[in-house]
C-alpha cells in the first residue's frame, strides 16, 4: 500500500523504468496501488509492463469497493498478482484464489500465483501445505492456460527477514523443482517446465544473485526494495548478468 501520492508514485516507475531500458534479458512487472494503474500503465515499454496488486472474481455486479479482471485489463495492465500472502491473511482462501485465478485468466490476464508455507516443520507437512495451495488454486484452471501462469514462492517465515539470512539457493532451488513436480502430476512435465518460477522473500541486491543463480528460478517478486528505486536497479542488473547468453 505505496507510495500515498501520485508524485512519488510516477518518481519511482520513472526510475525502475530508465533501469529496465537497461537489461537485455530481464522483463520487469511493475504492481502499483489501483489508482495509480491507468496513469502507469500509459508508460509501459516493451521492457517494463504493470499489473494489479489483487482483483476481485467476478466481472461486474453489486460488490462496492472491489476490482473486476475486465477492468483491471481495460487499464492498460496484462498482469495481477493473485494470492499474495497478505491477502491470505486478510481472508483469501484457496477457493478465493482459484476463483480469482479462473477470472484472470479468461480475461487473458498473466497471473503471478503466490504460494508459501507460514513455518517449517522436521515432519515436511509444509511440503503438503504448499501442494494444497497449488492444487485447489488451480482447480478447473485449463492447461491451455499455463501460458498465463507464473509461480511465485514466498515462504511467508522469511519476509521481512534480514536480507542476509534467507534461505539458501540450493534450499530454492529444491522448492523450485518440488513445484515443477507438483504441476507435472497437475498437468504434465513439459507444460510445467514452461511455467516460470520466481521467489520472493526478503529479496535485495545483496541475495539476488544466490537467488536466482544458485536457486534456479526465474526471477524475483521484490517487496519493499522495489519502492528504492537505486537498489532495485542493482536488482535488476544482478539478474540481467545472470540471465546473459554469455553468463
Amino acid at each position: 500500500m505505496n507510495p500515498d501520492n501520485l508524485e512519488e508514485a510516477r518518481a519511482i516507475f520513472s526510475g525502475i523504468k530508465r533501469a529496465a531500458e537497461k537489461t537485455q534479458n530481464t522483463h520487469v512487472v511493475i504492481c502499483p496501488p489501483f489508482m495509480f494503474l491507468s496513469l502507469l500503465a500509459k508508460n509501459q515499454t516493451p521492457k517494463l509492463t504493470v499489473g494489479a496488486q489483487d482483483i476481485f472474481h467476478e466481472v461486474s455486479g453489486p460488490y462496492t469497493g472491489e476490482i473486476s479482471p475486465v477492468m483491471v485489463k481495460n487499464s492498460g495492465a496484462a498482469h495481477v498478482i493473485i494470492g499474495h500472502s497478505e491477502r491470505r491473511v486478510l481472508g483469501d482462501t484457496n477457493e478465493v484464489v482459484n476463483k480469482k485465478i479462473l477470472a484472470a485468466v479468461r480475461e487473458d490476464l498473466n497471473v503471478i500465483f503466490c504460494v508459501g508455507e507460514e513455518k517449517r516443520d522436521s515432519e515436511g507437512s509444509y511440503l503438503e501445505f504448499i501442494k494444497q495451495e497449488i492444487i485447489q488454486g488451480l482447480a478447473k484452471v485449463q492447461k491451455k492456460f499455463l501460458f498465463n501462469l507464473t509461480i511465485a514462492y514466498e515462504p511467508i517465515w522469511e519476509i521481512g527477514k534480514n536480507d542476509r539470512n534467507v534461505m539458501a539457493g540450493k534450499d530454492i532451488h529444491e522448492m523450485a523443482i518440488y513445484l515443477k513436480k507438483i504441476l507435472g502430476d497437475l498437468y504434465d512435465p513439459v507444460s510445467a517446465e514452461k511455467v516460470p518460477i520466481l521467489y520472493g522473500g526478503s529479496a535485495s541486491s545483496f541475495n539476488a544473485e544466490d537467488i536466482v543463480k544458485d536457486g534456479h528460478v526465474n526471477g524475483l517478486l521484490v517487496g519493499r526494495q522495489s519502492l528504492r528505486p537505486e537498489e532495485f536497479g542493482e536488482i535488476l542488473r544482478i539478474v540481467d548478468a545472470i540471465k546473459s547468453p554469455a553468463a
